[in-house]
């Protein structure tokens, strides 16, 4: 059995070297499947050169390779299987890799759960794949037979890992009238990499979400009963400091539990999905979280007042959900499909990532143009402490230190986000770039999540009203040194009848 203990990074990769078998049948049985080794491994041959003597047809030849390796097992704690490919071409002068080359696969997918069942098929398809090969030394005979330098391949992705064992069997089937796999040189191997989920992280990510759902789910009742026992209806930004709430508990509620027992191949583009929603979610918080505190002169407390920044952040959630769904929504019928697999499709992901990270470093610089908005409008308005009595004086800049070190941690919270949304997108991709040296630390990855949840536990607890008055015996006295006029300041203790900020100061009435 593989290990289920955590190692330093989320995901484990396994490399394997595929099994040239020949199918000695001259109608193929497409029933059958083609072992690559133990009691009932196939016929095998070491080497082209061995088929060639032996006059064997390229029809007729099966890669084969076998999922995972001998006395191993796979397990449903894996959560997910992806498979790249990677080509050993050899060079040849008189069969050479055409510019442009695609290869076409013919691949059959198959599982069992013992080793003297039957192989049932999972899925079958026939594939292409751009071959992107360069040979840096000089081309003349002297250097036959010396090998390309061959990107790696997208290959499979499945979404759930409920089967113990796994069985691959590709063809390269031949048509020179057609000009299938024609011009694609001498190959040699195929060689594969399959990454899971390490089944460790699984269990501590399970565990996380298991204690935190229902964390999240007691603070937002508590909260929003506090709301509903105000006299008033409620403000916008406790609307959407709820709808952040509902959002984390979509998140958190552990649904992958039932992966372990059930099939359920979809549960990677549901998380996709559910993440998508939260991110959208918590950058339109921000965004009206420090505009509810600008204390400016517009009418705020109305939700169609950021529709300009919040519609930019709804329409790139969808354009990224329907990314997704050209991906990852095919692969619940076609295990074998990329969207990287295709020119179009490689520019296409690539702009959608560069896009992305571009965009998300832009909402970053204008969050901390609104928050330098915020803290430039809270020194102006600092000018009216003085008038007050020295208690109220006291307990107002103290409530100003903690709303600047909210705002700071709002930020900080809010960078982190961005920096993990690059990474992960960069880490999903980067085996499509050839670069299987990328991961990211599972610290890090389980640290970001823990993050978002604290703080808007904190965020909810903050802005719950409270039922209690500060310095109600020093009204009348401030009243007078205030020349009339009406000092409002809402904190994290809130009155029934005022509107739930951490800060609000104004030298007039605010407008709600």
């Amino acid at each position: 059995m593989l290990e289920l203990f955590p190692t330093p990074g989320p995901t484990s990769a396994m490399h394997y070297l595929s099994t040239k078998c020949v199918d000695t049948v001259k109608h193929r049985d497409e029933k059958k499947w083609f072992m690559p080794w133990g009691p009932e491994q196939c016929d095998r041959i070491r080497s082209f050169d061995e088929a060639m003597a032996k006059k064997i047809e390229a029809n007729n030849i099966v890669f084969s390779v076998h999922i995972p390796q001998p006395h191993k097992e796979m397990s449903p704690w894996f959560q997910f299987m992806l498979v790249i490919m990677q080509f050993d071409i050899a060079f040849k002068m008189h069969n050479q890799i055409e510019d442009g080359a695609m290869v076409t696969i013919d691949v059959g997918l198959a599982y069992r759960d013992d080793t003297i069942s039957e192989w049932t098929e999972m899925a079958h398809s026939f594939e292409q794949r751009r071959l992107s090969c360069n040979f840096t030394a000089t081309k003349t005979f002297e250097n036959e037979g010396r090998y390309y330098e061959c990107e790696l391949l997208p290959f499979m992705e499945i979404g759930s890992v409920a089967h113990k064992y796994y069985l691959l069997n590709i063809r390269l089937p031949v048509n020179e009238r057609k000009k299938i796999n024609v011009g694609i040189g001498e190959i040699k191997d195929i060689r594969f990499v399959s990454i899971h989920q390490n089944g460790g992280f699984t269990q501590v990510w399970f565990a996380m979400k298991t204690f935190l759902t229902p964390s999240i789910l007691i603070i937002m009742i508590w909260y929003w009963r506090r709301i509903t026992l105000m006299s008033r209806p409620p403000v916008l930004l406790e609307k959407v400091i709820l709808a952040l709430g509902i959002s984390m508990t979509f998140i958190n509620i552990p649904v992958e539990w039932f992966s372990i027992g059930f099939n359920w191949t979809w549960m990677l583009l549901f998380g996709d999905i559910r993440q998508g929603i939260f991110y959208s979610m918590l950058l339109s918080f921000w965004i009206i979280f420090c505009g509810e505190h600008l204390m400016d002169q517009t009418e705020r407390n109305r939700f169609s007042v950021y529709w300009k920044q919040v519609g930019p952040i709804v329409f790139g959630s969808f354009c990224l959900f329907i990314f997704d769904m050209c991906e990852r929504g095919v692969q619940l019928t076609n295990p074998f499909f990329s969207i990287w697999a295709s020119d179009v499709g490689t520019e296409l992901a690539m702009a959608f990532i560069i896009v992305a990270g571009i965009c998300a470093c832009l909402y970053f610089l204008f969050l901390c143009f609104m928050v330098f908005q915020v803290f430039r409008n809270i020194s102006g308005k600092r000018t009216s402490l003085p008038a007050m009595s020295k208690a109220r004086r006291l307990h107002y800049e103290g409530l100003i230190f903690r709303f600047k070190f909210l705002m700071l941690v709002t930020l900080t919270c809010a960078a982190m986000t961005v920096i993990f949304f690059i990474i992960s997108q960069v880490n999903e991709g980067h085996w499509h770039w050839g670069d299987h040296a990328v991961q990211v630390n599972s610290a890090f990855f389980t640290g970001i999540y823990g993050m978002w949840n604290l703080y808007v536990f904190a965020i909810m607890f903050l802005y719950a009203p409270s039922h209690k008055r500060y310095g109600d015996e020093q009204s009348s006295g401030d009243a007078g040194a205030n020349s009339g006029e009406d000092i409002q300041l809402t904190t994290t203790i809130t009155h029934v009848d005022g509107p739930t900020e951490i800060y609000k100061m104004t030298g007039k009435e605010a407008h709600e």
